[in-house]
C-alpha cells in the first residue's frame, strides 16, 4: 500500500491520500479524541501523539496536528497508523456519515433561494474545498445571510476567511442576488 500526502492551505492539517476508498459517501469529523468513538481509523490516529483532529473524506483523510508537534516527527507514525487500519480490514466509521449539509430547512418563502445555494456549494464549492482536504456544510440562510461550517483543513486555517469572503461569498452574490454575506457557524 502506497500512501501519498498533500500540504493544505493549514499549516497544521496534512491530507493523506490512501489510493483507495475512505468513505463511500458523506464525510466524518472528529475535532478531538472522544469524538472518535465510532470511528476505528480516527481512534488509531488519536493514538498518535500531537494529533487533535481527524476528518474523513470519500478517499482522503486529514490529520491536524497540536502548534508543538512536528510533522516530520509525526508523519511516519501517522503513516503506519492508517497503514495497519487498512491491513486490518475494519471500516472506516462504524455507521454512517455525515451528509452534505446539516440544514434540510427548504420549505417557506426562501426554499428556492436555499435549494440554488445548495447546489452552488455541491457543484462548485465543495469539490475544490475536498481538493484542501476539508469540506463545507450549510447551516441556514436568514435575511440574506448565509451561514456555513468549514471542517477538516479548512476549519482554523488563516486563509479560511479570506475563502468565505473572497471565493465563495462573491460567488453566491453573483448568481444568487438574495445573498448579502456569507459567515461561518461553530458546529
Amino acid at each position: 500500500m502506497f500512501i501519498q500526502t498533500e500540504s493544505t492551505p493549514n499549516p497544521a492539517t496534512l491530507k493523506f491520500l490512501p489510493g483507495q476508498s475512505v468513505l463511500g459517501s458523506g464525510t466524518a469529523d472528529f475535532p478531538d479524541a472522544q469524538a472518535a468513538q465510532k470511528s476505528p481509523l480516527a481512534q488509531r490516529l488519536f493514538a498518535v501523539k500531537g494529533v487533535e483532529g481527524v476528518f474523513l473524506g470519500s478517499d482522503f483523510i486529514t490529520v491536524t496536528k497540536s502548534e508543538d508537534v512536528v510533522w516530520e516527527h509525526v508523519k511516519p507514525a501517522l503513516l503506519g497508523a492508517i497503514m495497519e487500519h487498512f491491513q486490518s480490514g475494519q471500516p472506516a466509521i462504524i455507521g454512517a456519515a455525515e451528509q452534505s449539509g446539516h440544514s434540510d430547512h427548504e420549505e417557506g418563502p426562501d426554499a428556492e433561494i436555499i435549494r440554488q445555494i445548495k447546489e452552488l456549494l455541491d457543484t462548485r464549492v465543495r469539490p475544490a474545498v475536498a481538493q484542501d482536504g476539508g469540506d463545507i456544510t450549510f447551516y441556514g440562510f436568514e435575511k440574506g445571510i448565509v451561514y456555513l461550517h468549514l471542517q477538516g483543513a479548512c476549519a482554523g486555517c488563516p486563509s479560511a476567511t479570506l475563502t468565505l469572503k473572497m471565493g465563495i461569498e462573491n460567488l453566491l452574490r453573483h448568481f444568487i442576488p438574495e445573498v448579502v454575506e456569507v459567515r461561518p457557524v461553530a458546529a
